[in-house]
């Protein structure tokens, strides 16, 4: 009995379980970056976005206030006191403090540190500090502290006001975004309309070398790209095009071709034969099939080479970097301008975050918006 169509498979937790698994394995890096581009820098750099809702500790260093501006003289001594997180828009609760890089927690808040000669310093657990001592000893820089506090879950807007509106980056990012899209729209419809045309010639016309047409598409789904990056630059130079966004689109078409006519033409040819023969018979000319019979038909399948056409192109970096990019940044679309955020040496993880994710909003609304359409294009033509 076990071996009866339509039986239920002993494996299937099996599955279930792998499907849970990709599915997780997709979803908790997207989370993650949505989390962390809501966050400060210091809450990245001390704890993983999946603590972002619960209290972080954090050590700082912090120096006291400009003591030959903010000094108070009490007896024979002299004083300064003030908050370090008033002072430095910070908040929390200092458990533990210390003077050294090498001892952060040799005090407890609201102990007093004795830094000999009658020098002293205390920080209690809002961050009020008190330092005193001789003439001498408070004078030139602040005394130097570092302090151990647990800080509150925050949150902030900071990251995309930065990202999106504010000064040089907000400018930049907000080109690149445009600039991206300039590249997208064109480099995705430019395919999907040859590749149509293409793949109803050869799914239902007949003409010498139809075979040999069809075999050469499948073999140049395996030729790498970058084998063509260079002599293709050399064609658009030599010919007048150069870099710009001409070029980008036109490699981008070459590269996307051999899957969109392999993918519609096993679309096409699925499609019912009577209903073609019908509309010849009734006297309908081949270019009026094409578009009110097989184009309409043909949707699931378009919108299935749509998506991964957009999201090709919209991630892609090293066309761009080849065909489009020049030095004055005119035309750097978003995954070089992230690059150019990361810098040479990292940093601004919450500014990085922030604009990745402002990279992959667009193709996963794209993806969500159409993904109905993923599944029943692929399988097209699977099924005789």
């Amino acid at each position: 009995m076990d071996n009866i169509a339509g039986s239920k498979s002993s494996l299937g937790w099996v599955v279930q379980i792998s499907v849970v698994l990709l599915v997780a394995l997709w979803i908790f890096p997207t989370v993650g970056l949505l989390v962390s581009s809501f966050r400060t820098a210091d809450q990245i750099s001390t704890s993983g976005w999946w603590a972002a809702l619960f209290p972080s500790e954090q050590t700082e260093r912090f120096r006291v206030a400009d003591p030959d501006d903010n000094r108070i003289a009490r007896g024979d001594l002299f004083v300064v006191e003030g908050n370090f997180f008033e002072e430095n828009n910070s908040s929390g609760e200092i458990t533990s403090w210390g003077t050294s890089s090498r001892a952060v927690n040799a005090y407890q808040a609201g102990e007093i540190a004795d830094l000999g000669d009658g020098e002293t310093i205390t920080i209690n657990p809002d961050s009020s500090y008190v330092w005193s001592g001789t003439d001498e000893q408070i004078s030139g820089r602040g005394q130097r502290v570092f302090v151990t506090a647990v800080s509150p879950p925050e949150f902030t807007l900071d990251n995309y006001n930065t990202i999106l509106f504010s000064g040089t980056a907000g400018d930049n990012m907000t080109k690149a975004f445009f600039n991206t899209l300039t590249v997208t729209i064109p480099a995705t419809v430019i395919p999907i309309v040859v590749a149509a045309f293409a793949a109803y010639a050869l799914a239902w016309m007949d003409f010498p070398g139809r075979a040999l047409l069809i075999a050469c598409i499948v073999g140049l789904l395996v030729v790498p790209l970058q084998l063509a990056l260079i002599p293709l630059l050399s064609l658009h130079v030599g010919i007048g095009i150069g870099k710009g966004y001409l070029g980008t689109w036109l490699a981008h078409t070459g590269f996307g071709l051999p899957l969109a006519i392999y993918l519609l033409r096993n679309y096409m040819v699925g499609l019912p034969k009577d209903i073609i023969e019908n509309a010849k018979v009734d006297g309908a000319t081949d270019f009026q099939i094409f578009t009110k019979i097989i184009l309409p038909l043909s949707f699931p399948a378009l919108a299935s080479f749509a998506i991964f056409q957009f999201l090709w192109t919209w991630n892609d970096l090293l066309v761009a970097k080849v065909f489009l990019i020049d030095s004055t940044g005119q035309t750097t679309v978003m995954t070089d301008q992230i690059v150019n955020l990361l810098g040479t040496r990292g940093g601004n993880w919450e500014i990085l975050a922030t604009a990745a994710f402002v990279s992959i909003a667009v193709p996963l609304l794209v993806f969500f918006a159409m993904q109905k359409y993923l599944v029943r294009g692929l399988l097209a033509g699977s099924v005789k």
